[in-house]
């Protein structure tokens, strides 16, 4: 791979600039850091405008697999994640069940309550979003769009097995770079129902039954006392809408909709979409 070598013996992968910067980049007032600190007009030999907080300090070093995440190393405690949600999804003898809530929080403040947590990728394929809202949304909408062209180029449609390996590839290029993701992605293709499991740090497994977020510890205590694989369609809906009802009343971070998919052999098909207040006082509170 090629390298930049800056005049503190500092190196730096040339894939990291943009091809209109040259390859010799004026960086000599990084002797003096406070001085480059101040400068605004710090300038490459082409003329664009290079960072003017830039440090090679928080730059890719040999060794590492990409940029240091200050926030998570603890240097800048000032920006702190706290996320909230349930989602779950399971197999069974009928497809898939897809259930999640749909609040969306800061610490504890309640952002919304109708955030829409299963994105719908392609008639074929779901994801679901737990984490951060904005990197689940975009890179699920990028896992769509790399799905469509896969059937443009090869006449058929993308097996769940490839779609989740391309989201999972993704994932762990920008691991360490401070995304927030834990997705399940689901669907039914040409060997029928499966469900992966995939996070921010590009590990991706394959399951019959998974719960993410801050409620999925209350979640899984319904799933595992009623989950079975010969469920009716019926019973699977009831057990997921449950499931994510009994979180919502003990996270304080999940709450809102109930929002049930069912995969299928033709596809996706949304079953309900119930308020947990009035799951609450019509149907669960006897």
């Amino acid at each position: 791979m090629q390298t930049v070598q800056y005049s503190r013996d500092f190196f730096l992968p040339t894939h990291y600039l943009s091809p209109m910067f040259s390859s010799k980049v004026d960086l000599s007032c990084l002797d003096k850091q406070e001085d480059c600190r101040r400068q605004d007009n710090v300038l490459s030999d082409n003329g664009f405008a290079l960072p003017p907080n830039f440090s090679p300090d928080y730059a890719p070093t040999a060794g590492k697999s990409g940029i240091n995440d200050k926030h998570e190393s603890g240097l800048n405690p000032d920006i702190k994640f706290k996320h909230g949600t349930t989602t779950l999804a399971f197999l069974f003898q009928g497809g898939v069940i897809v259930a999640v809530d749909s609040r969306s929080t800061m610490g504890s403040y309640i952002a919304s309550q109708t955030v829409k947590k299963v994105i719908e990728i392609n008639p074929y394929l779901l994801g679901t979003m737990a984490g951060g809202a904005a990197d689940c949304s975009f890179w699920e909408r990028e896992l769509g769009r790399q799905c469509r062209l896969y059937e443009l180029r090869n006449k058929e449609r993308i097996s769940v097995c490839a779609a989740s390996k391309l989201l999972a590839n993704i994932t762990y290029a920008y691991k360490g770079h401070g995304l927030s993701m834990g997705t399940m992605i689901t669907g039914w293709d040409k060997t029928g129902p499966h469900l992966y499991y995939v996070d921010n740090d590009g590990t991706r497994l394959e399951g019959k039954l998974f719960s993410v977020g801050s409620g999925s510890t209350y979640a899984y205590g319904v799933l595992d006392s009623g989950y079975r694989y010969d469920l009716t369609v019926e019973e699977a809906i009831e057990l997921g809408r449950r499931s994510i009802y009994h979180a919502t009343h003990r996270d304080a971070y999940s709450g809102g909709l109930v929002n049930v998919y069912h995969v299928h052999e033709n596809g996706w098909t949304k079953i309900s979409s119930d308020d947990v207040s009035k799951l609450h006082y019509e149907k669960y509170s006897q």
